[in-house]
C-alpha cells in the first residue's frame, strides 16, 4: 500500500511519531496587517490652512487642540525648510568663479547644521547644440528647482576645461565639503536619459555598490550626497506632482523616485475628513 506522507492522517501522525516518514512542514505564518494609520498620519495629508478649517470643525476640544498643535508644528517646519532653500534655479559661471562658487560655495554649512556636512554643489558643464546636453540642461533647471538647498551652476564645458572634448559633454561634477564626490561624463551618450529612475529599493542601495544599479539622473545626485531630501514633501507639491502626470500622456515620465513619490491622493471634502549608472561614468580629473 502506497503512502502518501502529506495526508493529515492519524496513521501518517504514529509514522511522523516514530520517525518513519518526515515531519510536516509548518505553513509560514502569515503576514501581520499593516497598523492602523495614526491621528497625525491623517493630519500628514492636510495643508496648514485645511487644517486650520479642521480645527474649527472639531468635534471635541482635544481634538480642536491636537489639530492646532500639529498645525504649528508643520508651520515651523516649512519656515525652517523655506529658510534653508537657499538656491532654486541655475546659476551660470565662469571659470575665474570656479573656485569661489564651487569649492568654496560647497563648504558652507547651513546655519542649523550641527553635522557641518557642507553645501552641495551640482557643476553641470554643457555645451549648446548637442542634443543630449540640452536635454540635460532642461533636467538640471528642474532638479535646481525641486532641490532649492543644493547649488547648481552651468558653465561652457571647454571653458571650464579648455579642450574637452564634445564627446565628453554633458558632463557633472559633485562637490560637497569642498571634495569632488563624483564625476558624470558625457551623460546620456548610450541612451536617451529621464530625471527619474524605477529605484523601488532606493533605500538600500550600499553606497559602495551603487554603479550596480540602474538609476537615473535625480536618483544618483541623492546616492552621492549632493541633494538633500526633504523631510517632508507638502501636499500642495504633491498635488502639483499629479496634475502633472495626469497631463502627461508618457507612462515612463510618471514614475517618480523614491524621495518625490507618493501615493495617489483622492479629493477629499475637507469638512467631513475629520472623521545602471553606465560606463560613460568616468575618473576623469581636472585640476582648476
Amino acid at each position: 500500500m502506497s503512502i502518501n506522507p502529506n495526508e493529515d492522517t492519524e496513521f501518517n501522525d504514529a509514522l511522523r511519531k516514530h520517525g518513519i516518514i518526515p515531519s510536516r512542514e509548518t505553513a509560514p505564518p502569515s503576514p501581520s496587517p499593516p497598523p492602523s494609520p495614526t491621528f497625525d498620519d491623517l493630519l500628514n495629508d492636510f495643508t496648514p490652512s485645511e487644517l486650520r478649517e479642521l480645527s474649527e470643525d472639531a468635534p471635541d476640544d482635544e481634538a480642536e487642540r491636537h489639530i492646532a498643535e500639529y498645525r504649528q508644528r508643520r508651520l515651523a517646519e516649512e519656515r525652517l525648510e523655506d529658510k534653508r532653500a537657499r538656491f532654486g534655479r541655475v546659476y551660470p559661471i565662469g571659470r575665474e568663479d570656479y573656485t569661489r562658487e564651487v569649492t568654496e560655495a560647497s563648504n558652507v554649512d547651513e546655519e542649523d547644521d550641527d553635522n557641518e556636512k557642507g553645501t552641495g554643489v551640482v557643476c553641470f558643464l554643457y555645451k549648446d547644440g548637442i542634443p543630449r546636453s540640452d536635454r540635460a540642461f532642461e533636467q538640471v533647471r528642474i532638479l535646481a528647482a525641486r532641490y532649492p538647498r543644493t547649488k547648481f551652476v552651468s558653465i561652457v564645458g571647454d571653458k571650464c576645461i579648455p579642450n574637452l572634448p564634445d564627446a565628453r559633454v554633458p558632463m557633472f561634477i559633485i562637490y560637497r565639503k569642498g571634495d569632488v564626490r563624483n564625476q558624470l561624463v558625457a551623460w546620456g551618450a548610450d541612451r536617451e536619459r529621464r530625471i527619474e529612475g524605477i529605484i523601488c529599493l532606493f533605500y538600500q542601495v550600499n553606497i559602495a555598490n551603487w554603479k550596480l544599479h540602474p538609476v537615473e539622473l535625480e536618483a544618483l545626485l541623492i546616492v552621492t550626497g549632493a541633494v538633500d531630501i526633504p523631510e517632508r514633501q507638502r501636499p500642495e507639491d504633491r498635488r502639483s506632482d499629479e496634475e502633472s502626470d495626469d497631463e502627461d500622456d508618457d507612462p515612463s515620465s510618471r514614475m517618480r523616485s523614491a524621495p518625490t513619490s507618493t501615493n495617489a491622493r483622492s479629493s477629499k471634502n475637507i469638512r467631513s475628513s475629520a472623521k545602471k549608472v553606465d560606463d560613460s561614468d568616468s575618473d576623469f580629473e581636472f585640476d582648476l
